[in-house]
């Protein structure tokens, strides 16, 4: 029994054209699929020492003669534009690709800066490669075939495990798996959250007067229009909620600002979202990084009934692995599930790594690690800015992995025009500013400690430096 056509050889995609005189004959198509071959190496969609497949699959997958596809070759290594030897098959010979006429200007490449300072972003060079690999090595050898079906929505038992003891013990969540949603980083948990409050019948959601523009942002494109809250030395200040059913804080680590929410300001929230039947949407995007004071434990321990908690792996790991997780109050639990859908839209393999690099207790070990590597970072920064910029003081700088840098008023765009020109990527505190905020803007660099790997920190740190009034 002749083999089926989806047993042979390498794919190939190909679209002999065959015309003119002998088109129906042997010599049309044979060189209709010279020219067909020929374009393809010319263009480079076809790679230099690409392997091309034998006459015989090739014949089989276009429906023609063996001989035509073995004379084809012939003519094209005759050219030079393919190769065959005895063993090692026909190949893409070695050649300078001429690409295709440009129909429009070519667009123009953005420089890549010598260092960024943008915060968000850890130091992915030292994404702990080695122990993630035997953390996936050890869940993919344990994991029932089951496991790599379509899931749940919620996520993966597994995860959402390991995710609730952790979360308990480091960061004093009460948290039930049963409760706990994964999501695809915090930008889709936020939306889903907007979507199934959208659902309820609300317009409106309270904000702080600093923070992402991207997440409020998100908000607005679910329905929500967003009512910056008044912003001071103690943080948000929850004194004007009113009636809107959800408020979304940073209450640990404000964003970008960096200070801690004041604990009166704690209690008042609560005591908010409790008289109102509110929800405390509560973002604690770096809650593994403190320095210089005792962790200060999330909101939702005060209030697993009103608060909604919103971590992630992509400031304690990578943003790549695109894994986020929320604590969702019961009430709240179904609605956001099905807005999710009726799979789990984040990958099982990742999902069941990240809970055996918690479970082993890597996670703890990896955390500490960058604790320990942030906090020198952050200490080479202060001492350079007392050294070479005395007037720049950093502010928000006990948590978390950037800084604050207030500068003289006036000063903030020429700074930051100048970074540029210095080769920097940073970012004005008024980038971060919500356009309706009432507070005066302040002149500042928010700057990031977290993204240079650490032979590039000191080179950071000088060309900043320079740029400082």
């Amino acid at each position: 029994m002749a083999k089926s056509w989806a047993t042979l050889g390498v794919d190939l995609h190909l679209e002999p054209t065959v015309t003119g005189t002998g088109a129906h004959s042997g010599t049309g198509v044979r060189r209709g699929l010279t020219d067909a071959l020929r374009d393809a190496v010319r263009t480079g969609r076809l790679a230099p020492g690409t392997r091309l497949p034998s006459s015989r699959s090739l014949a089989a997958d276009l429906g023609i003669a063996r001989n035509t596809v073995a004379d084809a070759y012939a003519d094209l290594v005759a050219e030079g534009w393919l190769t065959a030897r005895q063993g090692s098959g026909t190949r893409v010979a070695e050649r300078a690709v001429v690409p295709p006429t440009e129909t429009t200007p070519p667009r123009r490449l953005h420089t890549r800066p010598a260092y960024d300072l943008v915060p968000g972003t850890p130091d992915l060079a030292a994404f702990p490669r080695t122990e993630w690999l035997k953390a996936a090595r050890r869940a993919l050898t344990a994991a029932p075939y089951q496991a790599l079906g379509y899931g749940d929505p919620r996520g993966h038992v597994e995860l959402r495990t390991a995710l609730a003891a952790y979360l308990a013990r480091a960061r004093g969540v009460r948290a039930d798996p049963e409760h706990i949603l994964i999501s695809a980083g915090i930008s889709n948990g936020l939306r889903l959250i907007g979507t199934a409050l959208r659902a309820r019948g609300a317009h409106k959601i309270a904000v702080e007067s600093y923070g992402l523009t991207a997440h409020w942002q998100i908000l607005a494109a679910t329905g929500l229009r967003t009512r910056p809250l008044p912003f001071d030395e103690l943080g948000t200040n929850p004194a004007q909620l009113t009636d809107e059913p959800a408020v979304l804080l940073t209450p640990a680590h404000q964003f970008p600002m960096g200070v801690p929410l004041h604990h009166d300001r704690r209690s008042a929230v609560v005591d908010w979202a409790r008289r109102t039947g509110g929800l405390v949407l509560e973002d604690d995007y770096d809650g593994e990084f403190r320095y210089d004071r005792q962790p200060i434990g999330a909101l939702q321990g005060l209030d697993p009934d009103h608060v909604v908690y919103l971590g992630t792996a992509s400031k304690s790991l990578a943003p790549g692995l695109r894994l986020a997780w929320m604590v969702l109050p019961p009430s709240l639990a179904e609605e956001v599930t099905q807005t999710k859908g009726a799979v789990d839209t984040c990958g099982a393999l990742d999902q069941l790594t990240l809970a055996e690099f918690i479970t082993s207790g890597a996670y703890d070990r990896h955390v500490r690690a960058a604790r320990l590597r942030y906090r020198r970072r952050r200490d080479t920064l202060v001492d350079a800015l007392a050294q070479h910029a005395p007037d720049v003081h950093a502010t928000g700088i006990a948590a978390g992995f950037h800084a604050v840098l207030s500068l003289p008023p006036g000063t903030e765009h020429s700074v930051v025009q100048a970074a540029a020109w210095q080769g920097l990527a940073l970012h004005s505190l008024s980038f971060y500013r919500h356009e309706q905020a009432v507070a005066d803007p302040l002149d500042a660099l928010v700057v990031g400690y977290g993204t240079p790997p650490d032979h590039a920190w000191a080179g950071a740190v000088e060309a900043l430096c320079r740029v400082l009034p």
